[in-house]
């Protein structure tokens, strides 16, 4: 049995904002310490970890020189430019 590692150092702040692309650090860094003070209760820790951990991804997403193109297709319906969750996951949309 193998365990998922509790931390990952691609998660880490600085890691993420080495990654993100400028515009996004102001927003990363609110939603960062925003959490990190919350963080204080312990029942609020893993909210941070699970904040760095989607930061990450979108951090790895939005410095993809192809993500604008992909967005900008997505909010003008061109579907044959990209592939829709219910089309790559059937029955995405009755999970949610």
């Amino acid at each position: 049995m193998t365990a998922e590692p509790v931390y990952h150092a691609d998660d880490g702040p600085a890691e993420i904002l080495r990654v993100l692309p400028e515009r996004w650090h102001e927003q990363f860094l609110s939603a960062y310490h925003s959490a990190l003070d919350a963080a204080h209760e312990v029942w609020r820790f893993q909210h941070l970890r699970e904040l760095l951990r989607v930061w990450r991804l979108h951090a790895a997403a939005v410095s993809n020189p192809d993500f604008a193109r992909a967005e900008q297709a997505v909010r003008e319906g061109r579907r044959d430019e990209f592939v829709s969750m219910d089309d790559a996951f059937p029955g995405w949309a009755d999970r949610r």
